[in-house]
C-alpha cells in the first residue's frame, strides 16, 4: 500500500493531518510529563519511620449540616491517631439542628469544640469567616481541613494526612473522592473530580501548585497567620482553598498525600443540575489563577477539544482514516495506560473506559460552565 493512500502528501487535509499530529504531541507532553509523574510517585509512597506527628486540629465548617453531621462526624472523632488532637466545627448560621447535634456530640467527645455564627439576614458572608475563626480557635500549629459533608475513608485518615508534614513541609494536599453510586450524574461527578484531581496533584508534584480541595487539605497556621488567612481575595466569596494555595504555596513547601487511608469521601450530586450549580460555583475562582497556570491548563483543554473534534470529523471525512484511526489509538492507549496507574491506587478503574467518552465531553461541558461563572459568582453567598 502507497504512503498517499495512508496520509495526506499535499492540499488541505495535509494541514489538517500536520495539526492533529501536534495537537496529539501536546497532549502526550500533559500526560507523560505531568500526570505519569502521579503514577510513578503514587506507586513509590514510602513513609518516614523516624515521624514525630504532631498535635492536630481538625477544622470543619458546617451549614446546614445537621444530617451529616450527626452521619459523619464520629467517624473524623473516633480516628485512630498517634498524638492528640482535636476536632473544632464552625457551625455558621445554621437554621437546622446543627447546634443541637453538636451539643449533643460534645458531652461524648470531650476533644470536639465548636463555636457559632448567629443568623444575620443583613451580614451575608461566604465560608472565609467560619473558616478564619476555627482557625483562630485551634490549639495546634498543624491544622487539617474537611467538609461537614465528608467522612474519611478509613480511620487512619488523620494519621496519613499528618505523614505529609515530613521533611518541614507546610501544605499538605490531599484527594476528596466522591462515593460510588448509579446513574449517570454519579459517574459523570466522580470521572471529573478524579480528572481534576490528577492536573492538580501532578503538577504541584512538578514544582508548579495551584489549588487544593478543602474535603480533604491540612497547611500550618502560622502560614495563614504570615499571609493574613484570606486577606488578598476576601472580596471574593469562593476560593478559601484554591486561591489560598495560590498565594502560599510553593515547590519547596508542598507535599501530596493520596494513598487511599487519606482520602475522604463525599456524596456525589443526584443529578446534572446540581452537578451543574456546584461545578459553576467552583469555576468562579479559576480566572483568578496565575497566569501560567491558566495558560497550561487552557493549552491542555483547548488542544484535547480540538484534538477529539478534529479527529472524529476526519475519520468520517477523509480517505485517511487508517492513519488518523492510529493517532487516536495512541492517545488513548497513553491516557488509558497513565490513568490506569493512577486509578488502581485511588482504588477508582471503574472510571477508565467510561472516561473515555468524557475526554471528548469534558472540556466541551467545562468550557461552557465557565462563561457563566462570572454571573454565578454574584449568587453565591457560602461555599
Amino acid at each position: 500500500m502507497e504512503l498517499a493512500n495512508l496520509i495526506p502528501l499535499s492540499g488541505l487535509w495535509l494541514y489538517i493531518f500536520i495539526g492533529l499530529i501536534s495537537l496529539l504531541v501536546i497532549q502526550l507532553f500533559y500526560y507523560l510529563f505531568f500526570y505519569n509523574w502521579l503514577g510513578l510517585f503514587l506507586s513509590r509512597q514510602k513513609k518516614d519511620s523516624n515521624f514525630s506527628y504532631p498535635p492536630i486540629s481538625v477544622i470543619i465548617c458546617a451549614k446546614n449540616e445537621s444530617q451529616n453531621l450527626k452521619q459523619f462526624l464520629p467517624e473524623v472523632l473516633e480516628q485512630d491517631y498517634p498524638a492528640s488532637f482535636e476536632v473544632i466545627v464552625v457551625n455558621d448560621a445554621s437554621e437546622d439542628d446543627s447546634e443541637l447535634v453538636l451539643a449533643q456530640l460534645r458531652e461524648e467527645y470531650a476533644h470536639l469544640y465548636y463555636t457559632n455564627i448567629p443568623y444575620d439576614k443583613q451580614f451575608r458572608h461566604g465560608k472565609k469567616l467560619a473558616v478564619t475563626l476555627g482557625v483562630k480557635a485551634a490549639k495546634n500549629e498543624h491544622l487539617l481541613f474537611t467538609d461537614a459533608d465528608c467522612k474519611p475513608a478509613t480511620k487512619y485518615w488523620i494519621k496519613n494526612m499528618a505523614e505529609g508534614f515530613s521533611s518541614g513541609k507546610d501544605i499538605v494536599l490531599g484527594y476528596g473522592p466522591y462515593a460510588k453510586g448509579k446513574g449517570f450524574a454519579n459517574f459523570w461527578h466522580r470521572y471529573d473530580t478524579f480528572h481534576i484531581a490528577i492536573q492538580y496533584l501532578s503538577f504541584a508534584l512538578k514544582g508548579l501548585p495551584y489549588m487544593g480541595v478543602g474535603r480533604n487539605m491540612a497547611y500550618k497556621k502560622s502560614l495563614f497567620e504570615k499571609n493574613q488567612g484570606f486577606k488578598k481575595h476576601q472580596h471574593i466569596l469562593s476560593g478559601d482553598d484554591d486561591l489560598f494555595i495560590r498565594d502560599v504555596a510553593t515547590k519547596d513547601n508542598i507535599a501530596v498525600v493520596a494513598n487511599a487511608d487519606s482520602f475522604t469521601l463525599s456524596t456525589a450530586a443526584k443529578n446534572m443540575k446540581e452537578w451543574r450549580r456546584q461545578k459553576s460555583r467552583h469555576l468562579t475562582t479559576s480566572p483568578h489563577y496565575k497566569w501560567k497556570i491558566k495558560l497550561l491548563i487552557g493549552i491542555e483543554v483547548l488542544s484535547r477539544q480540538l484534538f477529539w473534534g478534529i479527529s472524529l470529523i476526519s475519520v468520517f471525512f477523509s480517505t485517511f482514516a487508517i492513519a488518523l484511526i492510529a493517532i487516536i489509538f495512541i492517545k488513548l492507549v497513553t491516557q488509558l495506560l497513565v490513568q490506569r496507574k493512577i486509578a488502581k491506587q485511588f482504588k477508582q478503574t471503574d472510571l477508565l473506559w467510561g472516561g473515555v467518552l468524557l475526554d471528548f465531553m469534558q472540556p466541551l461541558v467545562t468550557g461552557m460552565l465557565l462563561l457563566g461563572a462570572k454571573r454565578q459568582a454574584k449568587k453565591n453567598k457560602w461555599t
